[in-house]
């Protein structure tokens, strides 16, 4: 039977990313590795942030959020990779498939606006640092990080219930690791022109208005720059927004390669590829990056540790 039966919620089929050969435990093992470090480097720094005074700043805030959505999204589709990996089994819920599906989405969202607003933030430290205290009070990072939670998840949460709505063909067979949009808007039997040209319409939204304002942020910042005659406060400056920009490359290239090209010229190696490297990579980069090369993070580590040890 061709179409089936969306009541009956049956279940789809993850391809998945590994197969038994010595080569493919190897890359798991590896992939597991990468996780655990994204795990602990993440946690890591959320506690280090709650706990140490020093930290209790609105940039610092906002990268704790970072760190969380981070966190959550390796905990979104790995687990369940590994947990089919190691079982032989590929199956997973129509209603698993629509909360991965819903999770994935929002905080890939949110992570795109987070990062546009911590480049504002920058932006206010840099260029306005007289008035940091009142344009980037506690209260207007908080709302910063719920503009981007409730933004992003309002978004998914369209998406993903109009997807879940639609009929899906065949074997339900997903040729990815997770329920990502890409891979499963191809199981859908119906014309979904409209429907394609709109989630395509909106994804361009969500990333041309954050690139839009960190382009701005950095120009100003880079303006700013060069006004400045002491060369090392041009390095601190610098040390302060390279971190940033990395970021930023790494998270907006991944995400224009795996949902601004036409549906037409995905393959489920690029899919897998490109998801790999903003769902695992990135998480398990971005502490490394915002966090253990900072100076004030590297102080406030020391000191927790010697709280410890004293202890």
């Amino acid at each position: 039977m061709w179409l089936r039966n969306q009541t009956s919620l049956a279940d789809f089929i993850l391809e998945g990313l590994f197969d038994d050969s010595l080569t493919h435990v190897f890359l798991f093992c590896l992939t597991m590795v990468v996780y655990l470090v994204a795990l602990s480097g993440n946690t890591l720094t959320i506690v280090l942030i709650c706990v140490d005074h020093g930290l209790h700043t609105p940039m610092y805030f906002l990268l704790s959020q970072l760190s969380l959505m981070d966190l959550m999204h390796v905990c979104t589709t790995i687990p369940k990779m590994a947990t089919n990996y190691l079982s032989g089994s590929k199956s997973i819920a129509f209603l698993g498939c629509a909360t991965q599906h819903f999770l994935y989405l929002s905080l890939g969202g949110a992570e795109c606006l987070l990062l546009a607003l911590m480049s504002y933030d920058r932006y206010v430290s840099i260029c306005h640092p007289l008035h940091y205290t009142v344009l980037m009070s506690r209260k207007v990072a908080v709302m910063m990080a719920l503009t981007s939670w409730l933004g992003a998840s309002l978004n998914s949460l369209i998406h993903t219930v109009i997807l879940m709505h639609l009929p899906f063909c065949g074997s339900w067979k997903i040729h990815h690791f997770y329920c990502e949009y890409p891979a499963v808007v191809k199981l859908v039997c119906v014309n979904i022109t409209v429907y394609v040209s709109t989630v395509f319409i909106s994804t361009i939204v969500l990333l041309l208005l954050p690139i839009t304002l960190v382009s701005t942020s950095h120009g100003f910042i880079l303006h700013s720059v060069i006004e400045i005659h002491s060369s090392g406060s041009k390095r601190n400056v610098f040390a302060t927004c390279s971190s940033h920009l990395i970021v930023l490359s790494l998270w907006f290239g991944a995400c224009i390669f795996s949902y601004v090209r036409p549906r037409s010229q995905h393959t489920p190696l690029q899919d897998k590829v490109g998801s790999v490297f903003y769902s695992i990579i990135i998480p398990t980069l971005n502490p490394l990056i915002y966090t253990f090369w900072n100076k004030d993070v590297a102080k406030a580590l020391r000191r927790v540790l010697g709280i410890q040890i004293t202890q």
